[in-house]
């Protein structure tokens, strides 16, 4: 039996990352993964998902182009050779984790992990120890009960990008950030998408102006949205609900991701009544003494950033260092759809709730010079301060490269600067960042293109 200082159990963001740094401290680490290194972000999400979006940008910059006056001819896509970019981004990348990996003489054994109660850790005929380990198992797609869809083929999020053909149409059952950014993704190349989702909305997790923005592009791209749906059954070709039918040629399933409990129940870890996740405490050290989980199983954010930012948490109480905790706050909450929205903290309810006095300032994009000369004029920057100490407590970003523009505001919170501070930063001209100024600046009443 090989021991290690920590064993880590999954390679996606959380895992990988968090590897990295406990060699980096100087830990022996071994990483066990079922399936292919860099998990489901690298392989059947975040990067295939934006390759996909990028490919749509450039079709809709194509018949922008038209209008403006270069003609392109007629555009027509070859779906295999989409797929076949997809493929190359993501072989790039998972063979630059293999190769991080092994420069940080980590070893990594490929194989499903059983972990006992003793924590060694059995992987195929291997069997390892760690004095810590450490659960980055990520998730898998929920698939709700809804009768007939065992009997019908779909696919999940995870199996999307296996599409060989461009659906003419296609039905997502569901309506969170993944959900849309598929949408979105689809429409610009010729495929009629329908959003079916059973809330009141889509994207509820999102601010309100945040998701009526969204929303008007989704109407702009021909996506029909139903919410509020009563879905009945689904057939080979439609899915039927209670007044109407919706057909489609591929369905997928977006219905959100839900961990894997195995390793919970195995271990007899602590989990939250509600969802199922892992309990952990402020450095992601579950129930049972040595054993951390991160990621999509403890039930925060569901995003790569996230579960790399917490595994570094870990690793460093790991080796001693407990001096770092993480604000949720300060995550970053990004969809890539076309425009981009992104956002941090608090909206305003959720800080008038939280006992601040309140006070927001929101710019528009429409009147941003490079905006209006790019024709990527759609959207806002709001900004969520309290008055007392000028404290930016949230900012919520609709537009181009938005997931960008938030990290501005994101430091000047970090480094503990105010609304004031943001303020005086002299934005470079023309660029989508002056509107950052002109929203922290009206709080003034001292926005200059307003």
């Amino acid at each position: 039996m090989k021991n290690f200082d920590v064993v880590v159990i999954g390679a996606g963001p959380g895992g990988y990352v968090s590897a990295i740094r406990a060699a980096q401290l100087g830990k022996t680490v071994a990483i066990a993964e079922k399936n292919k290194l860099g998990g489901t972000c690298l392989n059947v999400g975040c990067i295939p998902s934006k390759t996909l979006l990028k490919q749509s940008e450039l079709v809709e910059g194509m018949k922008q182009a038209n209008a403006w006056g270069i003609q392109t001819g007629d555009i027509s896509i070859d779906f295999t050779k989409l797929m076949n970019r997809k493929d190359q981004v993501v072989q790039t990348l998972t063979g630059g984790v293999a190769h991080l990996l092994k420069k940080n003489k980590i070893t990594i054994y490929k194989g499903e992990a059983e972990i006992k109660d003793d924590l060694t850790v059995h992987i195929g005929e291997d069997r390892i120890k760690g004095n810590d380990i450490l659960l980055a198992t990520g998730s898998q797609p929920f698939v709700p009960p809804i009768k007939g869809l065992d009997e019908v083929d779909y696919v999940t999020t995870d199996s999307f990008f296996k599409l060989k053909e461009l659906p003419k149409s296609l039905v997502i059952i569901g309506g969170g950030v993944i959900a849309v950014e598929l949408a979105s993704a689809m429409a610009p190349l010729g495929t009629k998408v329908t959003i079916i989702e059973v809330a009141s909305d889509i994207l509820l997790t999102e601010e309100d102006d945040v998701r009526k923005s969204l929303k008007n592009k989704l109407d702009e791209q021909e996506i029909q949205m139903v919410t509020g749906a009563d879905i009945n059954q689904v057939k080979k070709d439609k899915v039927i609900l209670s007044e109407q039918e919706i057909p489609f040629d591929t369905l997928l399933i977006a219905a959100g991701r839900r961990s894997n409990p195995k390793f919970a129940e195995k271990l007899g870890l602590q989990v939250n009544d509600k969802n199922k996740s892992v309990v952990v405490n402020e450095h992601y050290e579950t129930s049972k003494k040595h054993v951390y989980a991160v990621g999509d199983m403890i039930g925060d954010y569901q995003l790569a950033h996230a579960a790399s930012a917490e595994g570094i948490v870990a690793v460093h109480a790991m080796a001693g260092d407990c001096s770092k905790c993480l604000n949720q706050d300060e995550i970053p909450r990004c969809i890539y759809t076309q425009p981009e929205a992104a956002s941090f903290g608090l909206d305003e309810k959720q800080a008038k709730e939280a006992g601040y006095d309140v006070q927001v300032t929101k710019s528009y994009i429409s009147g941003n010079s490079k905006a209006i000369a790019t024709g990527e004029s759609d959207g806002f920057i709001k900004i969520i301060t309290e008055t007392k100490f000028q404290e930016i407590l949230g900012a919520f970003i609709v537009g181009p490269n938005g997931t960008e523009l938030i990290g501005e505001i994101l430091a000047v919170k970090n480094s503990e600067g105010t609304i004031n501070e943001l303020s005086t930063i002299i934005q470079p001209h023309p660029s989508i960042s002056e509107v950052i100024g002109e929203s922290s600046n009206a709080l003034f009443q001292q926005a200059i293109h307003m």
